[in-house]
């Protein structure tokens, strides 16, 4: 009889480590969110969304100590020309920040506005809160509620240049909750680029409002600190004729999930997200993503690649809703794993719930090993076997990688890609 007071104890417990803030134009939204959160109560391992992966570390009121990594190689966008704002630990650093001054944008920090009016107030909350049905998602509450930074950017036009996140990690106990609004008028443009590990243990939320005509485009590479944990959401909401493309990087990091959940309001809209990662050893990845079409003739990609070895668990659980009325969707879901060894494990749940006559769904999960012919062909040629293996596991990958559109950042993943695995070889 103990077990159903487990779930709100585990909350409370959560919750008294974190001061809701209080004033502003965020307080209803923050004051709604804490509501949804004590409704439902932090996952557990029974809740079926979590059964693949257990959510205790994100979820205990204490972040877990992870060392700082110090990488050994140059910024992975180091060499993109882009509008730097730097978190550190969760924290905007202005000083290692530019001038947050850019054509056809507004850039304004959520610590900073505690105004009763402010144009992020109509998303705000509002996105994540969307995104609960059908699905509850208590992490992404909890973060609508205790969020104290992040960055509310306003795209009113063709942003000539990417603005580029950097969330760097130097406390070993840090525990960071971002939550960036990102809002695109009609006809607007502009990528978002995201690496580092963030902190001890992350939780970010980012909601994206793209209105008719935009064009969202988001690269993220998340840190190589082995001991880091994070949960991340991005909450989008499409409308006619709009764009949003988001493709994820993940190498190492002891446990991290990432929610993607898409609805596309308006006709002609697209939306492809895609990831690869890599992971070696003791190392949990989940991708788990909701796309719900509710308009005419959009398309939605979903494709992911998970790489694993020596014990790694990779989870995929997407899921394509087709609404009555949503007539001549295009939907496409793939997740794949490429095994490199017996120990690795990869838990996928791929579902589609169609209510219109007239679509394109499709879905498919394999698991599999190197290829022996492939690998014996290269190895006759004189390929070293180590090379040969790198040569094929970039090819498996490569499908999610091509989903990035600028063909500059796609070179600086498979670059990143070929380091991690020339690092781990056998």
């Amino acid at each position: 009889m103990a077990a159903p007071a487990a779930k709100p104890d585990l909350t409370e417990a959560r919750i008294a480590n974190l001061t809701l803030p209080k004033g502003g134009w965020s307080e209803a939204a923050r004051t709604e969110a804490l509501a949804r959160l004590r409704s439902t109560g932090l996952p557990q391992r029974r809740d079926e969304y979590w059964k693949f992966t257990r959510p205790d570390l994100l979820t205990q009121a204490d972040a877990p100590g992870a060392a700082v990594f110090h990488a050994d190689e140059a910024p992975i966008f180091g060499g993109t020309d882009a509008l730097r704002i730097v978190f550190d630990d969760g924290v905007f650093n202005a000083e290692a920040s530019d001038d947050l001054a850019l054509d056809h944008v507004k850039i304004d920090r959520l610590a900073d506005t505690d105004a009763d009016i402010h144009w992020a107030k109509g998303v705000y909350g509002v996105l994540e809160t969307a995104g609960q049905t059908p699905v509850a998602r208590p992490l992404a509450a909890l973060n609508t509620a205790f969020a104290t930074d992040g960055v509310l950017i306003h795209v009113t036009g063709a942003v000539p240049k990417p603005i580029h996140f950097v969330y760097n990690h130097a406390d070993e106990m840090s525990d960071a909750i971002l939550h960036h609004v990102i809002k695109l008028d009609a006809g607007a443009d502009v990528t978002i680029l995201e690496n580092g590990p963030a902190a001890s243990r992350f939780n970010k939320v980012m909601e994206v409002d793209i209105a008719d005509g935009a064009a969202f485009h988001h690269v993220r590479a998340q840190g190589r600190d082995h001991e880091r944990l994070a949960a991340t959401h991005i909450f989008a909401r499409l409308g006619t004729e709009s764009t949003f493309k988001s493709f994820t990087l993940t190498v190492n990091g002891r446990l991290t999930r990432n929610d993607c959940i898409i609805e596309l309001t308006g006709d002609d809209a697209i939306a492809h997200v895609a990831g690869a990662c890599v992971g070696d050893g003791d190392f949990h990845h989940d991708d788990t993503v909701f796309v719900t079409h509710d308009a005419e003739r959009c398309e939605s990609r979903q494709v992911f690649k998970k790489v694993l070895r020596n014990g790694a668990v990779g989870v995929f659980q997407g899921k394509i809703l087709v609404k009555a009325g949503a007539q001549k969707t295009d939907g496409y879901q793939i997740s794949q794993s490429l095994l490199l060894d017996d120990d690795a494990q990869f838990l996928a749940k791929p579902e589609l719930e169609i209510y219109a006559d007239d679509v394109v769904c499709s879905h498919g999960s394999t698991s599999g090993a190197i290829d022996d012919e492939a690998l014996f062909y290269l190895r006759s040629r004189g390929v070293p076997a180590a090379i040969a293996t790198d040569l094929l596991t970039l090819a498996f990958l490569a499908e999610a990688v091509e989903e990035i559109e600028d063909e500059g950042l796609r070179e600086v993943m498979v670059e990143r890609l070929a380091g991690w695995l020339e690092r781990h070889r056998a």
